[in-house]
């Protein structure tokens, strides 16, 4: 297995894929962010579950895409800040995703959350990515 530098837009690439290629669901290696984001999508209604599927070799995590009419309910998704250029926004800076059509994925010391929960908490932090 090669080695990541960028477990989160691991997991962010494989669930694009996996909607592109029209397929059910998509496995990545499990940690706590990562069931934090999936947490999200399924609030959020881009995924329909998720669950921790631990193997002889290491924990993963599986994720079911969600498909209205046969097209998936994720029309894309971007990774913001990255491990070369970090991107932190405060309560009042953080973006709206396509005039609210959108989320934004905001890692908090809160905890991982939407940008509309962290402005209304009136938290900021690392944003993480925009799903559309």
């Amino acid at each position: 297995m090669a080695v990541l530098t960028d477990p989160i837009s691991d997991f962010l690439t494989r669930f694009k894929n996996c909607c592109r290629a029209g397929n059910e669901e998509f496995s990545a290696p499990y940690s706590r962010m990562k069931a934090d984001i999936a947490k999200i999508l399924q609030e959020e209604g881009y995924i329909w579950n998720y669950e921790l599927v631990t193997t002889e070799q290491f924990p993963e995590i599986k994720v079911k895409a969600r498909y209205v009419d046969g097209r998936p309910v994720l029309t894309d998704l971007k990774r913001v800040s990255k491990p070369g250029r970090r991107v932190y926004a405060g309560s009042n800076d953080i973006p709206r995703v396509l005039n609210g059509l959108g989320i934004a994925i905001v890692s908090t010391s809160k905890g991982v959350m939407t940008g509309n929960s962290a402005k209304r908490s009136s938290l900021g932090g690392e944003i993480l990515a925009n799903v559309w």
